[in-house]
């Protein structure tokens, strides 16, 4: 296989349609044979069953050289346990990732892959937006993330990549070494290191539905990638806790002075309620942040899969074969072998 185009997919079936005939229209006229990985992460419409639906009518044609794999999700693990789902079934010797609402253009990923071919010293692609439609403070949020982020920790992650990326198979290996749960894409192409080029791409409308990156969830991602990839929190306790200690016996110093000096009274209850008060709050923010990283630690140490498999389909480039059904199962870092098609196409379980 030379081509692997990794699709997560949530609540997507009025995008589908359109996204599989484009995306099969681009890739067929290649010489490459391909397979488009779409991984259903738990949707509640009909997403699973559209793609089904649209890969038989692709198939039924007879003249497509792409093949198939349609992986379903017990439940809804989030985008990033989705790419990691359909990373461990990509059989390509390059490997994208791509979203199915059609912002981002199939076409942009075969320029991507025909760049890694021109350049064989390249690894990996990384698209980003030549402009982005979002919101002013949205952006500046944004903005000041990457800064703050790369200010923290020694990964440094480049600004407003997004996850549209076409990489070679030593990345998505590597990427596969990564079990983490708590995972941030962009830290993790980051750590891996190998030799990155950015391209910049124009951005389209999206086809239908709306994004399902809330703030919160955007807020959420941001400080679990901050808490993956550095420990400067940790050092930011401890030298607040050094400050506010300094000022409070600078602030407990002069009043003995003014006491001395000129016979200021002090108020005692004053100045209890204060240090006490004080000091709690500092207890409280140091607890706060290392509860943070014991909790990741804690649920680390339970080595639980990043994902579970209900169903997984995958379908031959040939039209006359019918679609295996592999057994479900949870996504872990060992793999088995899959059960195969008749033309031989499988997907790998874990």
């Amino acid at each position: 296989m030379n081509f692997s185009l990794i699709v997560p997919s949530y609540n997507e079936a009025r995008n589908l349609p359109t996204f599989i005939a484009a995306a099969t229209a681009c890739l067929d006229g290649e010489d490459l044979d391909y397979e488009l990985v779409f991984v259903d992460d738990g949707s509640s419409d009909d997403t699973s069953e559209v793609l089904k639906r649209e890969i038989e009518s692709y198939r039924a044609a007879g003249s497509g050289r792409a093949a198939f794999v349609v992986v379903e999700l017990a439940r809804n693990f989030g985008k990033e346990a989705a790419l990691h789902a359909g990373l461990e079934r990509a059989t390509g010797d390059c490997i994208g990732f791509i979203d199915a609402d059609m912002q981002q253009d199939p076409q942009v990923a075969l320029k991507m892959l025909r760049f890694l071919d021109d350049n064989p010293e390249i690894d990996c692609v990384a698209a980003v937006q030549e402009s982005r439609k979002e919101s002013l403070p949205l952006r500046a949020c944004k903005k000041l993330f990457y800064r703050v982020f790369n200010g923290m920790s020694d990964t440094r992650i480049i600004a407003d990549v997004s996850d549209f990326r076409v990489f070679r198979r030593p990345v998505a290996e590597a990427l596969l070494s990564l079990r983490e749960q708590f995972r941030f894409s962009k830290g993790l192409f980051a750590w891996v290191g190998f030799s990155t080029h950015v391209m910049p791409y124009q951005v389209h409308e999206r086809l239908s539905g709306k994004s399902k990156w809330t703030v919160r969830k955007l807020v959420s991602y941001g400080w679990n990638g901050v808490l993956a990839f550095s420990t400067w929190p940790l050092k930011l306790v401890m030298y607040t806790g050094v400050i506010l200690a300094l000022i409070t016996l600078f602030f407990f110093g002069w009043d003995l002075f003014e006491k001395m000096a000129y016979n200021y009274d002090i108020s005692t209850t004053q100045l209890l309620v204060y240090v006490v008060l004080l000091m709690g709050g500092i207890q409280m923010f140091v607890l706060g942040i290392l509860g943070e990283y014991m909790a990741r630690a804690y649920i680390e140490a339970k080595n639980r899969p990043v994902c579970i498999v209900r169903n997984e389909y995958a379908f031959a480039a040939a039209a006359n074969q019918v679609p295996s059904k592999v057994r479900a199962s949870a996504s872990t870092a060992s793999e088995t072998e899959a059960l195969s098609d008749d033309a031989g196409t499988g997907a790998r379980c874990a």
